[in-house]
């Protein structure tokens, strides 16, 4: 059974409302209210997703403050709600004044049911969106595998993956390429463990450089070498009892492959200037993005190690390969980022989407959400456009004609798609800042082929 989306209706004429009533009663759960502490004792209670508001109530019927004063509180109280004004008054101030207050719509009387009835339905499927995101993003937080997010086939199979080799104890080597997120999948591994309430301690062995990495791993003792002053644990000893997560494995120098390999046969370390040795019962988990088995054959690798270290390997894919992930990764990043930097973002317009889609992602996830970061801090309007994320816009027209006509129709019809998605695809909105009347609006979409962007949220 499908759950209808509530809709308050908040006017003082009770004839208006039993035609909105009759109008709306199968497509919507209808709520009415006729004053402002009425409608404002509804928005606190049943949080209704859409509200139909007439601003010239009593006291100031010919006015709108009334009204306006509803709509500013009823967006400060639940800034998602879907407020559609609706006004007798053709003053322009008021339609701005409403569209600036938080309005999604504004329609003139009388109105049209028709239009109304396009109007509401776009405002429930942007409403849906905002609450199908928040749900994704709760979910992906409260797992085992946070960190990790997609609904693609290939990162399905990586989850079971982990969810098999989690609760063991065997190696594991993570392959990938760089920026795909293998340190969040041993972290995952980690967290379905035995040893998850143990330390898990990682070491970058391609960021460290070859005279300090063993003593990194090993530790040493005091008076080992000049400066050693007291004794330090190294990285392995650190992380006993847990897991130990050794990334760009295929970096480390082939003198030390050697102390590496006896340390996964004896479990057993010896710290640089000491003469015994210590116990370490730690599991050992290693990832790299180039092929080991090339390392093997040019003698940079060497096989003994391979082996010891890979038991069970996990294949990261790549973002490319990940499809309709891409844009859920973005809509998670942008919700992160717009949060962190107080920027009242929405989503992305529907050529940002095809762009993110287009792009070929070479530093797969870390570069999709450098990208999206600096288009969060970039942005100007309220959605994010292809130019935000320096990505190409595929809808892109070509601008070499000399012909004066065309070019005045190119700049035109470049206008008037900048001001609707700047206007989240409000009709009434682009129609106000572009100065001129919907009609008037409607004609230039129709022939310039311009369809009124649905926006992702």
């Amino acid at each position: 059974m499908t759950t209808r989306p509530a809709l308050l209706l908040v006017g003082d004429d009770a004839v208006i409302r039993n035609q909105m009533k009759w109008a709306f009663t199968l497509a919507y759960d209808l709520l009415e209210a006729s004053d402002r502490a009425a409608a404002l004792s509804v928005i606190r209670q049943a949080m209704p997703p859409l509200v139909l508001l007439d601003l010239g109530l009593l006291p100031d019927v010919k006015g709108a403050s009334e009204g306006l004063a509803i709509l500013r509180e009823t967006v400060r109280l639940d800034p998602t709600v879907k407020v559609i004004a609706i006004t007798g008054n053709s003053d322009r101030a008021i339609a701005i004044a409403a569209l600036e207050s938080g309005a999604y719509d504004i329609l003139e009387k009388p109105v049209q049911l028709d239009v109304l009835k396009v109007v509401l339905q776009r405002a429930t499927y942007l409403s849906d969106l905002e609450r199908e995101g928040r749900a994704v993003r709760e979910q992906a937080g409260a797992t085992e595998l946070e960190g990790l997010l997609g609904n693609s086939k290939p990162m399905q199979d990586l989850f079971g993956m982990i969810r098999r080799v989690g609760p063991s104890d065997v190696p594991v080597l993570i392959t990938g390429e760089s920026g795909t997120g293998k340190e969040l999948v041993a972290r995952a591994i980690h967290r379905l463990s035995g040893r998850k309430e143990a330390p898990f301690v990682a070491i970058n062995c391609g960021a460290i450089p070859e005279t300090l990495l063993e003593s990194e791993l090993f530790g040493y003792e005091k008076g080992a070498f000049t400066g050693a002053i007291q004794q330090r644990k190294g990285r392995i000893e650190s992380a006993q009892g847990g897991t130990l997560f050794l990334d760009e494995i295929g970096d480390i120098p082939f003198s030390l492959q050697v102390k590496l390999l006896r340390f996964l046969q004896d479990h057993e370390v010896h710290r640089l200037g000491g003469k015994n040795a210590v116990s370490v019962n730690v599991r050992v988990l290693a990832a790299t993005n180039v092929d080991l088995q090339e390392a093997i054959k040019s003698d940079r690798f060497r096989e003994d190690l391979f082996y010891r270290l890979c038991v069970v390997t996990i294949p990261v894919p790549s973002l490319k390969a990940r499809g309709s992930d891409i844009t859920l990764l973005a809509r998670t990043f942008l919700t992160k980022f717009a949060e962190a930097y107080k920027k009242s973002l929405k989503g992305f317009t529907p050529q940002a989407i095809d762009a993110l889609l287009a792009h070929d992602w070479s530093g797969n996830v870390r570069e999709l959400e450098n990208r999206v970061m600096r288009a969060v801090v970039m942005a100007e309007g309220r959605y994010v456009n292809p130019s935000n994320l320096e990505l190409k816009d595929l809808s892109y027209i070509d601008r070499d004609s000399t012909s004066l006509r065309v070019a005045r129709e190119l700049r035109e019809k470049e206008l008037v798609r900048v001001v609707l998605e700047k206007a989240d695809g409000n009709v009434s909105k682009a129609a106000v800042e572009l100065g001129i009347s919907r009609p008037t609006l409607y004609q230039l979409l129709s022939r310039y082929g311009i369809r009124i962007p649905r926006f992702t949220e």
